[in-house]
């Protein structure tokens, strides 16, 4: 098995895989729509005492089992490998839409560098977004066919660090802007009166976990290629520090932009590929901000858009016996073909299902509800059935925050992802829609996001442990 050269390079792949659009788009977006520093509060809650634990237990399980995230479960038990593969198929369906959201955000680099301007509806009238979607896949596939040293490795080496100090010159110039102190204050003062509401706490956990990539595979997959001497409690750390601290200047950016112009910081999802252009051609060099600004978001999605690639071809490959090159051909042929369905929703074919663009269908679903279910098979997996005599292995076989992440882990993350499912899944529930009062869209969307076979692997788990238990 590949290996990392060097432990910086470890924490910059790492940090590219966390650091995608979630922490520049989205977090901006979720801030803006919850009250702005009010959202920090949970937010930061659930990365340090939620996301951070299960962070360094995958690592750590990665390195202990030296495989896949298939045979790093079936080392556990023979009858965990379908939960890896499980993970596996969440994983390329959630990647299936991430990359042609990927391909919006190479488009918009690409007209900010030409200098054309066109507004979102344009764009997704016509079928370029398709065009752009099969070029960032292609990209993606031609990285991971590399490896992990001459492709992975050497692209987080040579990006991260650029997208870092593109964001740091970003910073300093929005600092000169007449809204940069408003946009301060908007994100760190906190409103204390809405931290009731608990669709502000789902928002914040479920960014955290999207915005760390924990929970999907990824670092256990990356652990897998550490070195025996890597200090994984000071890597995690670095890296959620990094991760948090972007999506902070990310924040900072934008809203310096969003005060600075009179727009609506309530705009959501449409700051990206909406509001903020018509920002950037108003501006004093808004032709070099705007190519920035796009740069960067392509960098954050390309480098997180490899690593879910990584998750499934690493699989793949060690279970078929294929070489990499192979491997990553195949599945990214698979991806052009899966990724065709998101990719018309935003597009002129305008492609949906009752009514939803087929990419909202499946981030509402698979995205989230999905991505909690595959927190609570990892993290129950690797405490519960961890063998007790596995050498090292055990977090809690230490130090006192070991003890604490393990305890995390094995008893807070779970009760607490089974709490924003159902409350994720009553917030969802609108009686004065007609298709829920038909239960139409309801039940459609629970058996989109794979929940038939979600709950038969929950209850799969559950016998397993039962199991284990009686013995």
């Amino acid at each position: 098995m590949e290996r990392w050269s060097s432990n910086l390079g470890f924490i910059l792949a790492t940090v590219g895989a966390a650091v995608g659009i979630g922490n520049i788009w989205r977090f901006s977006s979720l801030v803006g729509e919850n009250g702005g520093g009010a959202f920090l509060i949970p937010y930061l809650i659930a990365v340090f005492i939620v996301a951070l634990p299960l962070m360094i237990l995958e690592i750590t399980m990665g390195r202990r089992f030296r495989g896949t995230v298939v045979s790093s479960f079936a080392a556990l038990r023979p009858e965990f490998r379908i939960l890896g593969w499980l993970i596996c198929a969440v994983v390329f369906l959630i990647l299936s839409y991430y990359i042609v959201i990927t391909g919006w955000t190479l488009a918009y680099a690409t007209f900010s560098a030409l200098g054309t301007t066109t507004t979102f509806a344009a764009f997704t009238g016509s079928y370029i977004p398709v065009i752009f979607g099969i070029i960032a896949i292609v990209l993606t596939g031609i990285v991971v066919s590399f490896g992990i040293q001459k492709g992975i490795e050497r692209i987080a080496i040579t990006l991260v660090p650029l997208m870092i100090g593109i964001l740091i010159l970003m910073a300093v110039f929005c600092a000169t802007l007449s809204g940069f102190w408003d946009a301060v204050l908007f994100i760190f003062t906190p409103d204390f009166s809405v931290l009731s509401r608990p669709d502000l706490w789902v928002a914040a956990f479920g960014q955290a976990f999207f915005s760390l990539s924990v929970g999907e595979g990824i670092l256990l997959t990356y652990g897998a290629y550490l070195s025996k001497d890597e200090d994984i409690l000071k890597s995690a750390t670095i890296i959620t520090v990094a991760d948090t601290a972007i999506a902070l200047l990310a924040g900072v950016i934008i809203f310096s932009i969003v005060f600075t112009f009179g727009l609506a910081p309530t705009a959501g999802t449409q700051l990206a590929f909406t509001t903020l252009p018509l920002a950037f051609a108003l501006m004093p060099a808004g032709y070099f901000v705007a190519i920035a600004f796009f740069v960067v978001l392509f960098v954050a999605a390309f480098t997180s858009a490899i690593s879910l690639l990584e998750v499934c071809v690493a699989s793949v490959q060690e279970t078929s016996g294929w070489s990499r090159t192979k491997t990553a051909t195949i599945l990214t042929a698979i991806l052009l073909l899966v990724s065709l369905g998101p990719a018309l929703s935003y597009s002129a074919a305008q492609l949906s299902l009752w009514g939803i663009p087929v990419l909202d269908f499946m981030d509402e679903t698979i995205g989230t509800l999905g991505l909690y279910f595959t927190a609570i098979i990892i993290a129950v997996a690797f405490t519960w059935f961890l063998p007790p005599k596995t050498d090292g292995a055990k977090p809690a076989a230490g130090s006192a925050i070991k003890r604490a992440v393990f305890f995390v882990c094995k008893y807070i993350i779970p009760v607490t992802m089974v709490i924003l499912i159902v409350l994720h899944m009553i917030m969802s529930f609108d009686p004065t829609d007609a298709t829920y009062l038909i239960g139409k869209r309801y039940v459609q969307s629970f058996v989109q996001m794979g929940g038939v076979f979600i709950t038969i692997a929950g209850i799969y788990i559950m016998y397993l442990l039962i199991k284990t238990i009686r013995k």
